[in-house]
């Protein structure tokens, strides 16, 4: 397997999901990252079920396709190591705040001095220029800060973070695309440059991407928030069986369908649903009858109408489902790799398909340090310098 980042070198500087997340994308595209860890070792090593001590769940899932080399930057030699690899590296990613990372020795300047051709990435909970720029960030900090948070107050009464770590995917996924976008610009020119991933500000723009609403005039002409995405009936509905399904018309077209499929046809003359623009301004109206209309069915019925009129649909799988959703299965998209230490692992594939690059999975997550002596060999250390560097 290659992948279009093949020949690519990324050191990666990154812990817990963010960094790891945007890393492991680059390495599932045939990138070579490089996990430079502390001798403590990533905390996700530590996080969720494990077998063996470092090695639990939360970090074989966002580690894969990596070496892991183990530097204690408050050393000299170890500082010294981690320059010979800038100068052959093409991305240098790291998650350390601004002024920590400077006072290390690897802020932007001094890494793009020393190597003019590398894209070198910040991952800072919030832009340099601005007040909060030296505050210490997570996931829950930022889903907060980005009226995320703010969002499930309509549903519970109380702000609420999501049931997941949306922030840090989400950041790690914009992380990926701009490095792989200065890369670019660094094929057409030779120039590398600094490049900066703030949360706050890539959280804020992931929210109000539909959300900003009518406030994108000014002055506002309705207030922000989607109202359609915003309906207390947007959810999957139950059949009559107990059961649940999304069944989401969206076009004019595709609810003439439905309700005729159903035996509502007067409701196409209901001017509360006769167009998108009058659907949006009464989602909650035709969501709640769409919960109506569903209840009479059991799921199977559903399935079947759905599939004859061509209607947007799926049942509702739980985390089980998914590696019996017969779709999953018949595109081989979950994977089972031995690891040397942890045995059989099930993982995720690559999600995304290449016809003349194709990524894949080429190597199991590392255990701590792992490869040391072999990324700093490939650096052009002796043996006395690889000694010093890793004590």
């Amino acid at each position: 397997m290659t992948g279009p980042l093949e020949g690519v070198k990324v050191l990666d500087l990154t812990s817990v999901l963010l960094g790891p997340y945007a890393t492991q994308i680059m390495g599932d595209l045939g990138a070579d990252v490089i996990k430079i860890e502390s001798p403590a070792g990533d905390t996700t090593r530590q996080t969720g079920v494990e077998r063996n001590p470092g090695m639990a769940s939360f970090f074989l899932i966002a580690n894969r396709n990596k070496r892991s080399l183990v530097l204690d930057l408050k050393k000299e030699a170890a500082k010294e190591a981690l320059w010979r690899l800038i100068d052959t590296a093409d991305v240098f990613i790291h998650a350390i705040r601004p002024k920590a990372i400077r006072r290390l020795g690897f802020g932007p300047e001094a890494v793009l001095a020393r190597n003019p051709r590398i894209v070198y990435a910040g991952v800072h909970g919030f832009k340099e220029d601005g007040p909060y720029d030296n505050r210490p960030a997570y996931d829950d900090i930022i889903q907060a800060g980005s009226g995320l948070s703010a969002l499930m107050h309509r549903y519970s009464g109380r702000p609420m973070h999501t049931p997941m770590v949306t922030a840090d995917k989400t950041c790690g996924i914009t992380t990926a695309y701009a490095v792989m976008a200065a890369l670019f610009h660094r094929e057409r020119t030779g120039q590398g440059q600094a490049v900066e991933i703030p949360m706050l500000e890539v959280m804020t723009s992931f929210v109000l991407a539909d959300h900003m609403h009518g406030a994108v005039f000014d002055p506002p002409l309705e207030p922000m928030g989607y109202p359609r995405v915003l309906a207390p009936d947007r959810r999957p509905h139950e059949t009559s069986d107990g059961k649940y399904i999304c069944l989401l018309a969206y076009t004019d077209a595709q609810w003439q369908r439905l309700f005729g499929a159903v035996g509502r046809e007067e409701m196409l003359e209901d001017p509360r649903f006769c167009n998108l623009s009058a659907r949006t301004q009464n989602s909650q109206a035709l969501y709640a009858l769409a919960a109506e209309i569903i209840k009479e069915k059991p799921l199977a019925d559903w399935l079947a109408l759905a599939e004859e009129f061509e209607l947007p649909h799926m049942p509702v799988n739980t985390f089980e489902d998914l590696p019996e959703d017969p779709h999953l299965k018949a595109t081989g998209f979950f994977e089972s790799h031995e690891h040397p230490t942890e045995g059989p692992l099930t993982y995720t594939g690559v999600p995304t398909y290449y016809s003349a690059t194709p990524g894949g999975i080429r190597r199991t997550p590392p255990c701590l340090g792992e490869h040391s002596e072999e990324v700093l060999r490939e650096a052009g250390l002796d043996d006395a310098q690889i000694k010093e560097a890793l004590t």
